[in-house]
């Protein structure tokens, strides 16, 4: 007997054995569920086929070619990615909108004897959960900001608080960006949905009875836009800044972007997005250093004339400052904020 859930919460969500996507490939690539499979039962070049064909030519023409369509993919599915799972195996499956790719895939792997689980309303179900999250109601957790200068080791600063237990929400390592020109990937950023239900899912696990550190972002983190409740809390969450001398800025960026160093072109690239009151002289200039090697002399040039000016029109009022390597004094920080001492 197939069965039907609405249920998404983290809990439920751990019952299942596989949470099975059938959409097509580009589908499943801008969005999907935590810990989501692909196995398609049509992919995006028979989706639109099938799709035209509906639409342009015979509704049963259609019907019948994505019948066999689906047939097909569904079989090489059994034979490949699920050849392994046992009689006990507990999957839930889900398309677009829980319509008839889903439905397809759950009546086969009824027949074969697994327990599956249809979700009603397929993927959209997921991402109305995500939008009243973030979108519709207040984010419900008590944020602290990380802050300070360029290269100062706030994402360190992140990770060294995670590991002493916590909470924290790596936005940059969600975004797959490090929030600034020089802060693209090569495997690029993920969809703004895909983004934002990254952000979602990590905060599920959250505890709203203790704090949770942020980076101190702009409203954007390279091109995905941080959700509104968020962004929101974290313009009224207390602030704990960091300090650390120029030079040894200089030598964490220099190591924390060392793929860069040896790139003229990227550089250049990099460059060209800088505000136009930054002279073309002084981008030549830069530019001229990373060619000849002198990437540090460029990068100082950076944050010296560039990146520090920015942030001090910005920075705000910090309840606290601690040297970037001090990760107890930031954590005796957050526990004061969040009156426990």
């Amino acid at each position: 007997m197939i069965r039907t859930t609405t249920d998404l919460s983290v809990t439920s969500r751990d019952r299942f054995d596989a949470i099975i996507d059938v959409r097509s490939p580009s589908e499943f690539a801008e969005d999907h569920l935590p810990g989501a499979i692909n196995l398609p039962v049509l992919d995006d070049a028979e989706r639109a086929e099938v799709g035209t064909e509906y639409v342009q030519g015979s509704k049963f023409l259609a019907r019948r070619r994505g019948a066999a369509l689906v047939a097909r993919n569904v079989a090489r599915h059994l034979e490949t990615a699920l050849a392994d799972r046992d009689g006990g195996f507990r999957p839930l499956v889900h398309c677009w909108r829980g319509g008839q790719r889903s439905h397809a895939m759950a009546t086969v792997m009824d027949q074969v004897g697994w327990s599956v689980t249809l979700l009603e309303g397929g993927y959209r179900t997921w991402r109305r959960r995500v939008t009243a999250a973030l979108y519709e109601r207040p984010l419900g957790l008590g944020l602290v900001r990380i802050d300070g200068p360029t290269g100062v080791g706030k994402t360190a600063m992140l990770a060294a608080l995670a590991e002493r237990g916590v909470q924290v929400l790596d936005l940059e390592a969600l975004a797959n960006h490090r929030g600034s020109l020089f802060g693209g990937r090569p495997e690029g950023q993920p969809s703004q949905k895909m983004f934002e239900s990254r952000l979602f899912a990590a905060m599920e696990p959250l505890d709203p009875a203790r704090r949770v550190v942020v980076e101190a972002e702009a409203s954007r983190v390279g091109d995905r836009m941080l959700p509104p409740s968020l962004w929101k809390a974290m313009g009224a969450a207390p602030t704990v800044a960091l300090t650390a001398p120029l030079e040894a800025r200089v030598r964490r960026i220099l190591a924390d972007y060392v793929e860069w160093a040896g790139d003229p072109a990227r550089i250049e690239a990099a460059l060209a997005g800088l505000p136009p009151h930054i002279s073309k002289s002084r981008r030549a200039d830069w530019l001229e250093m990373a060619r000849d090697g002198r990437t540090a002399d460029m990068v100082e040039g950076l944050v010296r004339d560039h990146y520090d000016p920015a942030y001090a029109r910005v920075r705000g009022a910090a309840e606290a400052t601690f040297e970037a390597d001090d990760a107890a004094g930031v954590e005796a920080a957050i526990d004061r904020l969040a009156g426990r001492r």
